[in-house]
This record gives structure tokens, C-alpha cells and sequence, in this order.
């Protein structure tokens, strides 16, 4: 799976060539954003199996996907990255050709949504024969996060 960054300020686009890539301000960073805004180490990138995964390290201004701050989140093509102020659109695919699906989005799912994609999941059904055990939680269900993905209203702050 091909995966881009492309800066909504025109400047050339960011490939994410690593399977996992750290994004901030430090001199280790696979991706450096210098800009004070940015964390030391702002959030990271993971692509598996054809998704890109997000996770904000704890940053000090935060890393929101399509206008809402989040801890983590899926990507989809066309959706909208900031990581502190810098702006990015999301591309992934074969090709670096424009998606047509301009208005696909991140898609929210609650705890029992999860549960049912997962037990719907083609690798889960051609693996019927392999003990999957060790995979499940101790009571069989999917465990609650005590984090939200998404932050909760901060009142009037909206920044």
C-alpha cells in the first residue's frame, strides 16, 4: 500500500515508506516537523493491512483528524491531517492518482460495532483451524478503552 502526506500549503508531499513512521520535532524522527507547535515526538504512523494508523504520543497541541483531536484513529483517503498546525490530506492506494471518493471519511465505531467487524472478518474465517485463543480477552468480549479515541468538549476552547 502506497501512503502520502500532501501538505495543504502546496509544499511537496511525504511519503510513508516505513511499515511504522515517528513524526516531530526531534533529530530521530522518520518525519521532522520543526516548528515549535510540534512535539518532540508529536504522534506515529503505522500501515497494516491496507489501513494507516495514527496515535498521538501525548502531544502538547495535538494531532486531530478532520477538525477533532484525537489519541488515535484510523486514516482514510482524503481525510484531513493536522499534526499541531501543519495540515495535511491523507492518500493511500496503488497510486498516487487523485481518489474519487472525496467525501469517504474516518469512520467512528463504539466497542460492539468493533466486535461484530471482527468476528465478520475474512482472515478470521480462512483461519477457523488455528487456535485463536491467545487473541481473546480473559471474558471472551472485547475490553472497554478508559481513553476515548476522540477528546471530549473542552467548553469554549476550540483550538
Amino acid at each position: 500500500m502506497r501512503a502520502q502526506l500532501f501538505p495543504l500549503d502546496g509544499s511537496p508531499p511525504i511519503e510513508i515508506k516505513k511499515d511504522m513512521v515517528l513524526i516531530g520535532r526531534k533529530e530521530e524522527c522518520d518525519v521532522r516537523l520543526e516548528h515549535r507547535s510540534v512535539s518532540k515526538i508529536h504522534c506515529i504512523l503505522v500501515k497494516t493491512d491496507g489501513l494507516l494508523l495514527l496515535r498521538d504520543l501525548g502531544s502538547t497541541n495535538g494531532t486531530r483528524v478532520n477538525g477533532t483531536r484525537v489519541r488515535r484513529a484510523a486514516l482514510l483517503p482524503n481525510d484531513q491531517l493536522s499534526i499541531a498546525h501543519f495540515k495535511f490530506r491523507v492518500s493511500l492506494g496503488p497510486d498516487v492518482i487523485e481518489d474519487a471518493r472525496a467525501n469517504e471519511r474516518t469512520l467512528h465505531l463504539n466497542s460492539i460495532e468493533a466486535a461484530d467487524l471482527v468476528q465478520q472478518s475474512p482472515a478470521r474465517a480462512d483461519n477457523d483451524n488455528a487456535s485463536h485463543e491467545d487473541d481473546k480477552p480473559a471474558n471472551g468480549h472485547l475490553q472497554c478503552n478508559h481513553l476515548p479515541d476522540v477528546y471530549p468538549d473542552q467548553g469554549t476552547n476550540s483550538s
